[in-house]
């Protein structure tokens, strides 16, 4: 056997004992997050006229929820905290954005340290606002809040939110 061979079969084992001797990097932690279901707000002039399609505006909003919890989970920053069977009357009343922080006290009883949530404002058939709010729930501060315009009909609501998610609110904290 030469020596360059002979050298590096030595190196080799050497190499892979000092390798497995570091320790492994530490996972990143993740942050608990309940995401509440997002809320409707019709401000277009059909909703006004009460012609909207409230099982149809349902069955969206529940579709936009689900994108969101999903993006976030995927982005291996944040777990899910389920939000599911919580009774308190601004849920009921779908009218968190109203009740002045109300849902970090809610989250945080949930076990969560971040609560988000998140607002479709329908302003006409084709045009719509997504609004996020992700608030400290040991605080209750404020710790994100964004808003964006976007165009597309109604069934385009959790693509507006994926991509305010990502543009927004992951990439500020990259």
């Amino acid at each position: 056997m030469n020596s360059f061979l002979a050298n590096r079969v030595l190196v080799i084992p050497i190499l892979l004992a000092l390798t497995l001797a570091l320790p492994a990097p530490a996972a990143a932690s993740t942050v608990k997050i309940a995401v509440f279901d997002f809320e409707l707000e019709d401000v277009s002039a059909a909703g006004a006229a009460s012609m909207s399609d409230a099982a149809g505006d349902s069955t969206r909003m529940h579709a936009v929820t689900e994108e969101a919890r999903r993006v976030l989970a995927q982005s291996g920053r944040f777990s899910i905290i389920d939000t599911n069977g919580i009774d308190a009357q601004p849920i009921k009343d779908r009218a968190l954005r109203n009740c002045d922080g109300c849902d970090a006290g809610i989250a945080l009883k949930l076990g969560a340290e971040r609560s988000l949530i998140g607002v479709v404002t329908r302003v006409a058939k084709t045009e719509y606002y997504v609004s996020l709010r992700i608030t400290d729930t040991g605080t209750g501060k404020v710790i994100d809040e964004q808003s964006a315009f976007f165009t597309g009909a109604d069934d385009a609501w959790a693509s507006g939110v994926r991509m305010l998610l990502e543009h927004g609110i992951l990439a500020d904290e990259k």
